[in-house]
């Protein structure tokens, strides 16, 4: 069984390794910062959280539930580099305090220990389960904190 993000013992796992990220942590790919990587992760969480929608993109109406559905299954349960990404979550912030952004991504993982979407629209994917988006959360979270080798 995958991995979800409405697990406990998840949500700690996640916790733990965002925690072992210092100022020194360098991208193994992709060219954000720590910093801006952590504060882009609390965007999309923000986002799955529902304290702010987007409208669908056009490749996503033709593609997006393929390829969630093509995601998830594959065996590695490992997303691919350098993705694209909505706008709304490039960071670009240079002055971010990585202590501060931590602080806010936990608060934010911490709170999908009594988050329960109802119809959950993705940008890109469209409607997800609940079981498909903290599998995908989940993923999104372990791509990001394997980028930066944690």
């Amino acid at each position: 069984m995958r991995k979800t993000i409405f697990e406990a013992d998840v949500r700690a796992e996640v916790i733990e390794r965002m925690c072992q990220l210092t100022p020194s942590s360098k991208a193994q790919w992709g060219s954000m910062t720590v910093s801006q990587m952590v504060r882009h992760c609390s965007s999309c969480e923000e986002y799955y959280q529902g304290q702010f929608t987007l409208g669908r993109s056009w490749v996503g109406r033709l593609f997006g539930a393929m390829a969630i559905r093509n995601l998830l299954k594959q065996e590695t349960n490992v997303m691919g580099r350098n993705a694209p990404t909505a706008s709304r979550f490039r960071v670009t912030a240079t002055n971010l305090d990585l202590q501060t952004e931590i602080a806010q991504w936990r608060l934010l993982i911490e709170g999908y220990g009594t988050y329960q979407p109802q119809n959950f629209v993705h940008w890109f994917f469209g409607r997800m389960t609940l079981e498909t988006l903290g599998q995908f959360i989940y993923m999104h979270c372990d791509h990001h904190l394997r980028q930066f080798g944690v």
